[in-house]
């Protein structure tokens, strides 16, 4: 399917899956600390939108999976003391994601690598984390509908695929509850690695 139609459909995904567990994670971490996040999420998810609909974004895809690749070896190597940073690196994460949010709707490695930084507790790290992923999709979703992006086979594709994300969402948030505390970083480097690889061999790809 087109870029612009797949962002739709993984967003539409993420928000719907985020609302529907919302009992799962909400209030384990204060929303009034991702304000800033969030603000400057939606300016980087409008840059995003923008990148997507306009500029090729092959080279963009390899660094950003670089990066991420790099960022999880340096994780896997270094434990970070954990505490709440400042604005700055509040703001430069909420608005990397935000830009990986519009042009690739994953708005996850930032928010992730700030997470494991700065959560100790993998419950309130994995609030924070769905906190954020239900408003950035939020956000997106209403920048792709601004953008034209939303199509009426969007709603269709939505209802074939939403059965398979709530089953592995009920597996992963079991998995979560029996292995979480002893097996949340490994976990998130692993997935973390993943979607690093598949963005910068999509770009490769791409290219060839």
């Amino acid at each position: 399917m087109a870029p612009t139609q797949a962002v739709v459909l993984s967003t539409s995904l993420t928000f719907t899956i985020s609302l529907v567990t919302l009992k799962t994670y909400w209030g384990q971490y204060p929303v009034r600390s991702l304000l800033p996040m969030l603000v400057l999420a939606l300016a980087g998810t409008v840059a995003g939108v923008l990148l997507l609909g306009g500029f090729s974004p092959r080279q963009f895809q390899f660094w950003i999976g670089l990066i991420v690749i790099l960022v999880c070896v340096v994780l896997s190597l270094y434990r970070p003391p954990h505490h709440e940073p400042g604005s700055l690196v509040n703001g430069v994460t909420g608005f990397a994601s935000g830009v990986m949010n519009g042009a690739f709707a994953i708005p996850g490695p930032p928010v992730i690598v700030y997470a494991m930084a700065t959560q100790a507790d993998p419950a309130r790290s994995r609030s924070l984390l769905m906190t954020f992923f239900l408003f950035s999709a939020l956000l997106a979703l209403a920048s792709y509908g601004v953008a034209g992006f939303v199509t009426p086979a969007s709603p269709l594709l939505f209802a074939i695929t939403f059965p398979a994300m709530y089953l592995g969402d009920k597996l992963g948030y079991h998995l979560y509850r029996r292995f979480g505390a002893a097996l949340y970083r490994r976990v998130a480097l692993v997935v973390l690695f993943a979607v690093g690889l598949t963005i910068m061999l999509r770009a490769l790809l791409q290219a060839g």
